[in-house]
């Protein structure tokens, strides 16, 4: 078998296209797929339209070496991919007794008897390789066509995921024709995209060469930046070491707001940092209303590392909990950075941490004035050298909330650096 180099999803289903459903199948697939090597260069959601789903298969079949398709491959008649995989490939659909046999038998270890549709799931293309499913009733399939191969995977994860394991990664690559795929991410906070991309544009264009092509991805989200580095080719040492080399120049040039480059998220480098030192860290929250406890306690064994939280919603609750003098509400308002400072002090001292974080602030969409608009934020560190910062953050209420999360985790980082 060729080596193979590019794929292609589609997931197929109308529920797939209602804010109901979500595909999570292409986020495994494109996982394992990059694992054997390839590169996944379109995924689609086609409804249970067999004119749509015919359309789409053929641009795949196109352009990729490997077309993998989800779902649709149950017993019913909006069930299409069995019936259109086979029309486009123009191979007649057959019923296999092995697998009718199978259907059958799983139909009697649950006591019920099987429907006459389910024979539908018995067809498969003529010179098609049946995938097991020992976790459903229908099979998988695997179809070389030409220079093409077609992989058909059932919808539900805890089916497709076992399949996937046993029946198609095994022969993704072949042993004379390996082909590998890298990446690196260096995830970067406190900058905008525009900023990231002005320093590392210059860069990343002169990452690689002719034998080895790197390309360069940069991804934007609330409190966020992540710029993706990609190559592939035969020889894995080679593609390590170019991807290292760009990994370095960005990282020097962007400089301290690089977080993580081995794939941590910021909440598990402020862990390691403070598990590191053998210190624990409160945190006080007004506007987040305890997004950053949570992102800090998503982590695993931050019982370690974690003392606990208040959140401060209401003024009565950060003078009477937290210890925030009254004058100090009255005077600067409790969004504010003498409050902020206040609230991460009170909190710090009252559950004996050895570093405590504040957030207060205005997320909207009301609450703001010209003074303060919606998206200030203040953030206060109480440490050894404290620190405290007024934002003027964009964009809706989950994006301030976002970004005030990602600001406070990141005051705490920088405040751990040696």
């Amino acid at each position: 078998m060729r080596p193979l180099a590019t794929a292609e999803i589609i997931a197929v289903g109308s529920e797939l296209l209602t804010p109901f459903r979500i595909d999570s199948n292409s986020l495994f697939l494109t996982r394992r797929l990059n694992d054997a090597g390839l590169v996944v260069r379109s995924k689609s959601i086609v409804g249970d339209d067999r004119v749509v789903l015919a359309s789409v298969l053929r641009a795949a079949l196109d352009r990729a070496d490997l077309v993998v398709t989800t779902g649709g491959l149950g017993p019913t008649d909006d069930d299409v991919t069995r019936e259109v995989v086979a029309g486009v490939l123009e191979l007649p659909l057959e019923e296999n007794p092995g697998v009718l046999e199978e259907i059958r038998a799983r139909f009697e270890r649950r006591r019920v008897p099987m429907s006459e549709i389910n024979r539908r799931q018995a067809l498969v293309p003529r010179g098609a390789r049946v995938l097991d499913n020992p976790n459903g009733t229908a099979p998988g399939l695997w179809i070389d066509a030409g220079q093409r191969i077609v992989v058909l995977l059932p919808g539900p994860p805890r089916e497709l995921e076992p399949m996937f394991e046993a029946g198609v990664a095994p022969h993704l690559v072949s042993p004379a024709g390996a082909r590998h795929l890298r990446r690196r991410v260096l995830k970067i906070t406190g900058r905008s995209e525009s900023q990231v991309e002005e320093i590392a544009q210059p860069i990343y264009s002169k990452l690689g060469d002719a034998d080895v092509p790197i390309e360069t991805t940069i991804l934007a989200s609330p409190g966020l930046i992540e710029l993706h580095l990609q190559a592939a080719g035969p020889d894995a040492a080679l593609l390590e070491r170019r991807l290292d080399e760009g990994r370095t120049a960005l990282a020097a040039a962007l400089g301290s707001v690089v977080f993580s480059d081995d794939g941590r998220s910021l909440e598990a480098v402020v862990g390691d940092l403070l598990r590191t030192r053998g210190w624990r860290l409160a945190v006080a929250e007004s506007c987040t209303g305890g997004l950053v406890l949570g992102r800090l306690t998503d982590v695993p064994g931050s019982s370690a590392w974690v003392a606990g939280g208040v959140v401060a919603y209401a003024n009565d609750v950060k003078t009477g909990v937290l210890g925030v003098p009254a004058a100090l509400i009255a005077g600067h308002g409790a969004v504010s950075e003498p409050v902020a400072v206040a609230m991460a002090d009170g909190v710090r001292a009252r559950l004996a941490a050895d570093i405590a974080v504040s957030v207060t602030g205005i997320a909207g969409p009301g609450g703001g004035s010209a003074a303060k608009p919606v998206g200030t934020v203040v953030i206060a560190v109480s440490a050894a050298i404290p620190a405290v910062r007024t934002f003027a953050f964009p964009g809706d209420r989950e994006m301030v909330r976002r970004h005030s999360s990602a600001a406070a985790l990141d005051m705490v980082r920088r405040a751990l650096l040696p």
